[in-house]
């Protein structure tokens, strides 16, 4: 598996990983990026210019996963304050004042689904995080407790696989949504 950022060079393997429905329902990754009446009107091709044209002005937005010269997974993140979407929840508030990077979306390919490849790409997203500067990751995926969960419904990952790229928990507003923090001073 090689681990690339999304920039002009990637974004064939971006569109080709996340198929004619944009991952899901037409979102392209901008859902944690937008307000929620910018979303709705955004959604297919409008959201797919907007993720464009962020990749084109320079910026990062996330990495992509491959297994020889196949898009198979993606992970986006950044700087929690360029996440419109997080400033809303009281279930995912900032836990202290600390600044922190952002995990909002863990995508794979469904046929390389359950075998450790958002776990490589929690990793990878802890060496670029920590490669920017940033000192805490902070994740916010779902805890299924057992019960098994629509595909749809994990777009930020599961519990156990941040827990395998070492991350610790450290709030929990909601029986099924921890807030989890990797320190990358210690990578």
């Amino acid at each position: 598996m090689t681990i690339k950022s999304l920039t002009p060079d990637t974004w064939p393997d971006f569109e080709a990983l996340f198929g004619a429905k944009g991952a899901c329902g037409g979102c392209w990754c901008m859902y944690p990026r937008l307000s929620a009446k910018e979303d709705q009107a955004s959604r297919g091709e409008v959201n797919k210019q907007k993720m464009r044209t962020l990749v084109e002005s320079g910026e990062k937005p996330g990495l992509i996963a491959f297994e020889d010269d196949t898009p198979i997974g993606w992970i986006s993140f950044g700087p929690r304050e360029i996440f419109p979407r997080l400033n809303g929840s009281k279930i995912l508030a900032p836990i202290d004042d600390q600044p922190v990077w952002s995990i909002v979306c863990l995508f794979i390919a469904k046929d390389f689904r359950r075998q450790g490849v958002s776990v490589e790409l929690l990793k990878a997203a802890g060496v670029y995080a920590r490669g920017q500067r940033a000192s805490i990751l902070e994740g916010y995926p779902t805890d299924p407790a057992g019960k098994k969960q629509p595909d749809a419904f994990v777009w930020t990952g599961i519990s156990s696989a941040y827990l395998r790229a070492g991350f610790i928990e450290v709030a929990r507003r909601s029986p099924t949504r921890p807030i989890m923090h990797l320190q990358l001073e210690t990578l």
